[in-house]
């Protein structure tokens, strides 16, 4: 490790391990601030279905890029990058701890390494598969996928189109599997050297809190949340709107589930979801593994790093 370089310390793991919590207790005792790092609490408007930290559970800790776009502004990885860099030099230049929080692999991977040149879509190779994932059905063009690129298939749900069919357009451009062309890539230096934690509990534990979380989302109001944000004109089809919680929230506020139904697919999908990030961040060697709950062994990791 190059102790020259700026140090940031980049706490993750899958939903629901109390990465939030943890990060503010640690500002507190390290004179630090946290930069958000997950895809969907940088959206106004979305709370309950981010579980985005409450100003009163903040504890008076500087909180950045939350709350930054609206729904239906343009939002990706390279724009995270770019805001992030920004505000960790800003961090770092007053002489704080800078703890990057989250659960978005694709952002963290963007912050530290870039994001490499993709081949450009193609209008014609994309609309086709739209239209084939749309009148063949998800199932058919995911068989596809993981036919084409098994690696990617393991990290992109069914249900998420957009991401599918793009994987196969490249595949079909390149004839290499997008998997293939992330991993060989050689990802440019970000200029930090980086603690990276992720925090883990065990699988039954994980799974009872996303279940509880899930029920605690639709008691506490993420479908009046919703059907605000569609009042407000957002349109339905909208990615972040799309998103888990948001789209369970309109599929029962269109009656094509029932509330029960509409919290025990939340239940499921989160699930999925947590199993794919556990898969993202087991490939990263530089991960260290911790329980949230051992506070002090994460401290004395943070203090002997920096």
């Amino acid at each position: 490790m190059n102790t020259d370089k700026r140090k940031i310390v980049i706490i993750t793991g899958p939903t629901a391990t109390g990465k939030s919590c943890l990060a503010v207790k640690l500002a507190l005792e390290l004179n630090g601030e946290i930069v958000n790092c997950d895809s969907m609490q940088v959206y106004k408007g979305m709370d309950i279905g981010t579980a985005k930290p409450a100003h009163s559970e903040r504890m008076g800790i500087p909180h950045h890029l939350i709350d930054i776009v609206n729904p239906d502004e343009e939002f990706n990885a390279s724009l995270y990058r770019e805001h992030a860099l920004h505000v960790i030099h800003d961090i770092l230049n007053r002489n704080r701890v800078c703890l990057v929080v989250g659960g978005t692999g694709l952002y963290i991977k963007s912050l530290l390494g870039g994001l490499f040149d993709c081949p450009q879509s193609d209008p014609d190779i994309r609309a086709r598969l739209l239209n084939e994932y749309d009148k063949q059905g998800k199932k058919a063009l995911y068989e596809r996928l993981k036919q084409v690129d098994p690696e990617s298939a393991a990290t992109i749900h069914p249900n998420d189109r957009v991401r599918v069919t793009r994987a196969i357009e490249v595949f079909e451009l390149t004839g290499m599997p997008f998997s293939k062309m992330v991993s060989g890539h050689l990802f440019a230096d970000c200029g930090f050297s980086t603690l990276k934690m992720c925090l883990f509990i065990e699988r039954d534990i994980l799974y009872e809190r996303i279940n509880a979380r899930s029920a605690s989302m639709f008691e506490s109001g993420i479908v009046e949340e919703t059907e605000r944000l569609l009042n407000k004109g957002y349109a339905p089809d909208l990615k972040p709107l799309k998103s888990i919680g948001y789209r369970h929230a309109i599929e029962y506020l269109q009656g094509r589930a029932g509330y029960n139904e509409s919290v025990d697919s939340l239940r499921q999908d989160t699930r999925r979801y947590a199993k794919r990030q556990l898969t993202w961040f087991r490939a990263d060697p530089e991960m260290i593994w911790c329980s949230p709950d051992n506070h002090a062994e994460i401290l004395k990791n943070i203090k002997d790093f920096i």
